[in-house]
């Protein structure tokens, strides 16, 4: 079961780095209408595969984690952008649309 305290998730990532794996940290910045997770959310995402913590609850976290292996590679930071709108949540059979910015970067 992932760990969804930011505390948590930086200890496991500070524990992940001291085992000599690469991790990368990703971080909701932002958030419009119905989201998931706040503001300040996080989910370490380690080279080895392993993650802890949350920026969706599920739902984008995927294309996260394959962003993060990106950066952990190039070392470059990146901001993703996610959302729905309206009509398209309600066509996925959700009750509301929103949007989620997630920054992620590699830690040293």
């Amino acid at each position: 079961m992932p760990t969804t305290d930011a505390t948590d998730v930086l200890a496991t990532a500070a524990a992940w780095l001291a085992e000599g794996d690469s991790i990368a940290l990703a971080v909701v910045t932002a958030t419009w209408g119905s989201s998931p997770c706040p503001v300040g959310s996080r989910m370490a995402i380690g080279a080895s595969g392993r993650m802890a913590g949350s920026v969706s609850a599920g739902c984008v976290e995927g294309a996260v984690a394959r962003a993060a292996g990106e950066v952990i590679a190039s070392g470059e930071p990146r901001l993703l952008a996610f959302g729905v709108s309206d009509d398209q949540a309600w066509g996925a059979g959700l009750a509301c649309g929103g949007k989620i910015e997630v920054f992620v970067e590699k830690l040293a």
